[in-house]
């Protein structure tokens, strides 16, 4: 059986900005997120789910979430969205 972790983009209402995480759970990372208890997104509450990846590691996930934090991650984000 595989459990998969997911790689998440999340845009802010307020601000615009893209938030990159990673996760096992994304219905209950967003909560976190749009209740403030996440400090690195607390201020740009509310947000809403843009884009996922399911990955089969964690270990993958990590990885293909430092990728989308690069450049040229956020330029792949950019023509996906």
């Amino acid at each position: 059986m595989f459990y998969y972790t997911y790689v998440y983009v999340l845009k802010s209402k307020k601000t615009g900005k893209l938030y990159v995480g990673y996760s096992e759970s994304i219905r209950k990372q967003l909560l976190l997120h749009n209740k403030g208890k996440v400090d690195a997104t607390k201020y740009g509450r509310p947000w809403e789910l843009v884009y996922f990846e399911g990955c089969l590691s964690k270990e993958n996930a990590l990885k293909r979430e430092k990728y989308l934090k690069t450049g040229f991650g956020r330029r792949f984000l950019k023509t996906r969205l």
